[in-house]
């Protein structure tokens, strides 16, 4: 029998909810000054069988008890690992033509096996850490130069533009 995961948003707990504040909290907490490695992270049942967590496992669950620790909601959602156009689009937050000029120029590998493109998830993943990464470096390298030739200490808050 085959099953599907669809997404479903998960809120934390409400103010009404002051135990279940407290006990996530709590967790949070352990998780954070918790001295085992997370590959020997166990999942522990009800009835006290316990399996090991992949390390990958075991990071999400961390990072979704900070933030509903936190306070936010969670939104859980399986992907794919082959993309629509649009899906991808969407992701980078960028219209479908925008991104389309990108796997053309290919900047993002994509294949067209039949009339559709379809892109990597690891490939999208890896573009946008290529982006963000280039982004950083250019911001550094500006800030660097403002700061050696002393032009970030001459703004005076407002443009002038007449």
């Amino acid at each position: 029998m085959t099953s599907t995961i669809e997404q479903h948003t998960v809120l934390p707990p409400s103010d009404t909810e002051p135990d279940a504040r407290r006990e996530l909290r709590r967790l949070d907490e352990f998780i954070t000054l918790a001295a085992s490695p997370p590959h020997q992270a166990k999942l522990v049942g009800p009835d006290g069988s316990e399996v090991t967590l992949p390390e990958q496992v075991y990071d999400v669950l961390r990072d979704v008890v900070k933030a509903m620790s936190q306070g936010f909601a969670i939104n859980i959602a399986p992907l794919n690992a082959v993309l629509t156009t649009q899906q991808a689009a969407d992701m980078l937050n960028v219209s479908r033509p925008t991104l389309v000029k990108l796997l053309e120029s290919g900047e993002i590998p994509f294949e067209k096996p039949g009339r559709h493109r379809r892109v990597l998830l690891s490939d999208l993943l890896g573009y946008r850490a290529r982006s963000r990464a280039e982004r950083q470096g250019i911001l550094d390298e500006l800030t660097a130069s403002a700061s050696r030739d002393g032009s970030d200490d001459i703004v005076d808050g407002f443009i002038q533009t007449r």
